[in-house]
């Protein structure tokens, strides 16, 4: 009876074909796809973080920004209304110029900057080409004219400049030769 009291099944006495083998490739594959989880749990943690900052940013700069622009409100307001008593254009004329000036020293002051266009190369990330045409004084894909003044802030685009593109002076050449033939 002393054998029968015996337990065999031991951990000392187990078989090692008994032992199942995929037993530590499954915990090492659940190890691996729980650091994986938790990897992406911090990045996206962490993004949104940096989320958060930008826009509590973005919202102060807003917030100065707005406050910067009311004085030259107030100076379109007293310019109009000066323009309205006074029989002269001048004074109206000199009001507006010195209120563009101090609201492109604001904008400046927040990094905004305009594009410049006249005589340079067409560059589409900053020209938005509106007509093409020849020109002899031009050369070939150069600003021409300028329509509307492009702006960017730091190093993004806030307005494209829409601009006529020379199509150089071959392109009226081209035009006289077909008509000749």
């Amino acid at each position: 009876m002393a054998d029968e009291e015996q337990n065999h099944n031991t951990f000392d006495n187990l078989d090692p074909d008994f032992v199942d083998a995929t037993a530590p490739s499954e915990a090492s594959a659940k190890d691996e796809e729980l650091k994986s989880l938790n990897d992406k749990y911090l990045r996206l943690a962490a993004e949104f973080d940096n989320y958060k900052r930008l826009a509590q940013r973005d919202q102060r700069d807003q917030i100065r920004f707005g406050k910067e622009l009311l004085p030259v409100v107030d100076n379109l307001e007293r310019a109009i209304k000066a323009a309205k008593g006074s029989k002269s254009a001048e004074g109206l004329v000199q009001g507006v110029d010195l209120t563009l000036k101090q609201l492109q020293g604001v904008l400046g002051k927040f990094g905004v900057q305009s594009i410049p266009t006249m005589g340079q190369p067409f560059d589409p990330t900053g020209h938005q080409a509106v007509a093409s045409v020849p020109s002899t004084q031009v050369p070939d894909q150069h600003v021409v004219e300028e329509f509307q003044r492009g702006y960017r802030l730091h190093d993004r685009i806030l307005r494209p400049a829409m601009v006529t593109v020379s199509s150089g002076e071959g392109a009226s050449k081209n035009t006289s030769d077909e008509s000749e033939s």
